[in-house]
This record gives C-alpha cells, structure tokens and sequence, in this order.
C-alpha cells in the first residue's frame, strides 16, 4: 500500500526516519512554472510581458495566488483579447494588480457585483452550503438566485455538486470563503448568522440535536451569546457521548470564552462552574490526569464551587482536583481537599461526598504505605455505597439521570470499577 500524506511544515511527524518513509519537500513554483501556469490559465494565450511579470513577482510561488491573480487580470477589463494573445492597451496602472491573495480575491467579488450577496450569504453559512439553505436566507426569487449561483460557479469561486432544489456548492478554498465573509460589515454579518441560525431551526429542526455545534458558531458570530452558549454545552455533552473527548474540550472551551462576555452573576457563575467541571473531567481523557490543563480546570471549578456556596450536585470537583494531585505526587494537598470534602458531607449528611471523600482519602493513604488507616476509609466507602441511590457515581455521561444543574459528567470516577470487584454496583455495571 502506497499512502502519500501532505501537511504544513508546522506539522510535527511522528514517524520521521523510519526506513519506509519518503520525503518530499513540495517547494514554491520557480519562475518558469509559474509563468506556464498563469498562461494556462490565460487559455494557452499569451499575456504581455508587463502583466507576466508582476503576476510572477507578487504571487511569490504559491499555485493559488497565480490562479486567483491571473484570473482577477483576466476579469479586470485592462488586456484585450487579440487572436492568440492577449494585449494591454496602454501602460499598466499602478495599484492594477493586487499584491496580496485575500486583495485579489475581494477584487474577483467586487467585480461580480450582482452575485456579492449570495456569495457572502453562502460564506456566512459555511465552507459549503446547501441551495435549499441558501434560498430561504436570501429570500431571492428563484430566478435571480440561480443565475446568480450560475455566474458564481462560472467564476470558478464555487463548486457544485447536483442541481437545484437539491444542489450543494463548495468554495474553492477556505481562503475564499474568508474574503466573502470578512467583507460583510459587522452588524450586517451579526444579523446574516442570525437568520441562518432561525432558517435551520425551522427547516432542519434535528439539527439541533444532530449538529449543535452548528447552531453555537451561528449564535456566536450573531452576537446572541446566551443561545451560543447553551449549544456549546449541548454539543459538548454530546461529544463526550460519542467519546470524542478532544471534541468536547474544544466547545466546552468555546462554551467559557462566550460565557466571559456575560455579566459576572450567579447563574454565570453556575453555568462557569458546569463548563469547568465538564472540562476538567474531559481534560482527564484528553492530556491526561496530571496535565497542568487539567488542573487548572479543576482549580477553578473548585474556585466556583466554593464561590456559590459548594453545592452538593458538584461534589466531583473536590474530588477531581485532589485526584490531580494525587496524580502528581501532591499527597499533602490532596489529603486536604479529601478531608475538607469529608468535614462537608459529614454536615450536609451527604451520602455522594462521604463516598467520594472516603474513596479518595483510602487510596492516597495507601500509596503512602499507611494500610490500616486506608482499609478504614474503604471500608466506609462499601457501606456506604448504594447504586440505586447513588445513580450519578455509576453511570457514563448521562445528563438526563444527573442531578439538576449538574454537568453530567461522572465517568472519570474510578470507584465503580473497583467496587465491583467486591459485588458492590456489579447490576450497575452491567447496565452501561
């Protein structure tokens, strides 16, 4: 099996020096192949020698800025077509050509005024985007839509793949796509994802619970931070229900950044708190239970907790940081937060937190040898736990069989596995 990869040199490989790995550095085009490219695309015709040269010059090797130039010459109304050349009618105006890529591809939308909308509406809604989508946001009559769409294509902006109603289009490049959208005014683009955002509520209402991540970008980019928000965490849940841990990381960490634009109150504070929680426990899967991340998850989920007066549907937050520091040696620090833990529940007569206080003290002190002192701990986590009514320490991300509020995170625990070595939560176990 031949398998060729292409990457980015900021791409660190793993499998570097192995006996049946080959590189191969692709470098910039030379002068040579970038003139060849340019008059290919030109139609075989050659261009003058001015206009050749400055393509060449700006373009600086990279294949999709001598495409994209080449073709905003060919749009721009400066060379005139003569047999099998083409001719410059004068000198060459300064600024004619533009010197960037992001500069030549909004010249290239410029210059397709009547199609500028649908190409950004298009932008707005992704790197490819359905012509159902496309037509209830735009609102355009039918007619015009398509001729527009037709133009776009033309233009070799956008792809398509099937025809209308049911046709999809891609942009050419992401760097494409990038123009479109950024030269949308921002209050124009706030109120773009906005009517994307109700559009696939209404048309494809199982989005929302197929591709919630979906809606979060669309509320985000509108500016309704609250409903951005709610589907970060909707679709983190759900990344961590499919096991896509490194997933769930990412948009429980979209999910804070929206949440600091929010005014500091309690259920900011209480939502904070959720997302920390659900991180720091992802964060175990992700890095690792040690990794710095995963402690500074869990430091400031402990610092919401004790904020908000440590409500007791969080009391896995005490006892993932003191894993962490377990994890790293930390035993002093650890030990503390167990014992705090534990002065806590035993007030509260809370069954969840004696359990986890129990359960993390017994193991610390048996890493440090004190084997008397932890059977003792142990032995109170089996009498006190119950797996009927304590559902949440033994079940996988569930947030349905969670307690209210509460992240629905539990499957970092490690309690139940060696529990059920003793008999205890062994029907539980075998449920999941």
């Amino acid at each position: 099996m031949l398998l060729i990869v292409t990457f980015r040199p900021e791409f660190q490989l793993p499998w570097t020096g192995q006996p049946q790995v080959t590189m191969l550095a692709l470098n910039r085009l030379d002068r040579h192949d970038r003139t060849a490219l340019a008059t290919q695309i030109a139609g075989d015709k050659a261009l003058p020698d001015e206009v050749i040269d400055q393509i060449v010059d700006r373009t600086d090797g990279v294949p999709l800025f001598v495409e994209e130039l080449t073709k905003s010459v060919l749009e721009s109304g400066l060379l005139r077509e003569d047999r099998d050349r083409y001719v410059l009618d004068g000198a060459l105006p300064p600024f004619a050509i533009p010197t960037t890529l992001h500069a030549s591809l909004l010249a290239r939308l410029d210059r397709l005024a009547s199609v500028r909308l649908v190409a950004q509406i298009g932008a707005a809604i992704g790197r490819e985007f359905s012509y159902a989508l496309l037509r209830a946001v735009s609102r355009l009559p039918e007619d015009e839509l398509q001729a527009s769409l037709a133009r776009l294509v033309a233009s070799e902006l956008v792809f398509q793949r099937g025809m209308p109603p049911d046709a999809l289009y891609t942009f050419k490049h992401a760097l494409v796509q990038d123009a479109a959208h950024g030269s949308l005014l921002r209050s124009s683009r706030q109120q773009l994802h906005a009517q994307i955002a109700a559009a696939l509520e209404t048309h494809s209402p199982e989005l929302m619970d197929n591709q919630p991540e979906l809606f979060a970008q669309h509320y985000a980019e509108a500016g309704l931070v609250e409903k951005s928000v709610a589907f970060w965490g909707k679709a983190g849940h759900r990344s961590v229900a499919r096991s896509a841990m490194a997933e769930a990381a990412a948009q429980f960490r979209k999910g804070l950044d929206q949440l600091a634009l929010l005014p500091e109150d309690r259920e900011r504070l209480q939502q904070e708190l959720e997302f920390c929680s659900a991180l720091g426990a992802v964060l175990r899967a992700v890095k690792g239970q040690a990794a710095p991340e995963t402690g500074q998850a869990y430091s400031r989920a402990r610092e919401l907790w004790e904020q908000l007066g440590s409500p007791s549907e969080f009391v896995q937050v005490p006892y993932g940081l003191s894993s962490y520091h377990t994890t790293r040696g930390e035993f002093d620090l650890a030990q503390r937060l167990d014992e705090d833990l534990l002065r806590l529940s035993l007030q509260r007569n809370d069954s969840a937190g004696l359990v986890l206080g129990h359960n993390a003290s017994g193991y610390k002190l048996m890493y440090g040898g004190k084997f008397a002192a932890s059977r003792s701990h142990l032995e109170a986590v089996l009498a006190l736990y119950d797996p009927t009514s304590l559902p949440p320490l033994a079940c996988p991300s569930d947030r349905n069989r969670a307690p209210s509020g509460s992240t629905g995170v539990f499957w970092n625990c490690p309690l139940l596995p060696r529990l059920s070595r003793t008999g205890v939560g062994t029907k539980q176990r075998s449920n999941r």
